[in-house]
C-alpha cells in the first residue's frame, strides 16, 4: 500500500479549503426545514461552492465499481438512507421530524477535502436525538487517536467503542479513507480495529474519518440508482466526517 503523503504547504491549501467547507455546510444545515427538497439543498450547495471559485469534487467523480459518474455536487442520505443519496434524480421532499445527512467534498486549488453533518428536521424523538449525539461522538473520538505513531485500528477501535454499549450498530462495509489528490485514496480508515494494528499514520497523511451509525441493525443494501445505500431493515441512520490531517505534533481537524 502506498501512501500519498501530503507537504505542509498543501496542508495548508487543505486547510483553507476546509474552511470554506466547513462554512458552507454550516449555511446549508440552516437551509434544512419542512418542505424543502433534496434538489433545493444540491442547487445551493453548487451555488454556494461556485460563488467561493471552487469546485464540486463528488459532481462527475467515478468511484471505483461504479457503472456510472455520480450525478451531483451534495450526497443528500435521508432517515433510512445512509450514505450516497442522489439528491436530483429523485427528489425527496423534507418533512418535519426527519434527519438528512449532508455529505460534501470540494476542489479547491486541486486539492479535496470530505466532510459530512447529519441535521435534524425540526423536533425529532430522543432516541434520534441520541443517535445523533453517540454518532457525533464516536467522530470525536476517533479523530483523538489521529495521530503520527498510532495505527488506523486505533481510530477504529475508539469508534467502535463508542457504540458498543449505545443499542445502535455500526453501518456494516462502510468506512473512512484517506482523501486530498482524489476523493478516495488509500488507506481504508474503518470504522472498527484492534489497537496498535493496521497501517501507520504518519505526518503528510490526510484521512477522512466518518461513522455510520444505525438505530437498528447493521447489514445494509444498495439501490436500484447504484449509489445510495440504506439499512436493510429500515432504521435510521446518521452520518458525521471530518477530514483531518497527521503532523508531527497531533493532527489538524481541516473541515473545522
Amino acid at each position: 500500500m502506498k501512501l500519498r503523503l501530503k507537504t505542509e504547504k498543501e496542508i495548508r491549501i487543505l486547510q483553507e479549503g476546509g474552511k470554506r467547507h466547513a462554512l458552507i455546510l454550516k449555511q446549508l444545515a440552516k437551509f434544512v426545514k419542512p418542505g424543502i427538497t433534496s434538489q433545493d439543498l444540491e442547487d445551493e450547495a453548487l451555488r454556494l461552492v461556485k460563488a467561493n471559485g471552487d469546485e464540486p469534487a463528488h459532481l462527475n467523480y467515478m468511484p471505483r465499481g461504479a457503472s456510472r459518474p455520480y450525478p451531483a455536487t451534495l450526497c443528500v442520505s435521508i432517515n433510512d438512507e445512509i450514505v450516497h443519496g442522489i439528491p436530483n434524480e429523485r427528489k425527496k421532499t423534507i418533512q418535519e421530524g426527519d434527519i438528512v445527512s449532508i455529505d460534501l467534498s470540494i476542489w479547491h486549488e486541486g486539492l479535496v477535502t470530505d466532510a459530512a453533518i447529519t441535521v435534524p428536521c425540526g423536533k425529532v424523538s430522543n432516541e434520534v436525538k441520541k443517535l445523533l449525539k453517540v454518532t457525533k461522538l464516536a467522530l470525536e473520538k476517533g479523530i483523538k487517536e489521529a495521530k503520527p505513531s498510532k495505527r488506523v485500528g486505533d481510530i477504529g477501535a475508539a469508534i467502535s467503542k463508542v457504540v458498543d454499549g449505545s443499542g445502535f450498530s455500526l453501518a456494516a462495509d462502510l468506512s473512512g479513507h484517506g482523501v486530498g489528490y482524489a476523493v478516495h485514496e488509500e488507506p481504508f480508515v474503518p470504522n472498527f480495529g484492534i489497537p496498535g494494528k493496521g497501517e501507520k499514520l504518519v505526518p503528510g497523511l490526510v484521512i477522512a474519518i466518518e461513522p455510520m451509525i444505525n438505530i437498528g441493525r447493521a447489514e445494509i443494501q444498495l439501490t436500484e440508482d447504484g449509489y445510495t445505500i440504506r439499512t436493510r431493515d429500515g432504521s435510521l441512520s446518521a452520518h458525521f466526517e471530518h477530514t483531518v490531517a497527521i503532523t508531527k505534533k497531533g493532527n489538524i481537524i481541516l473541515t473545522l
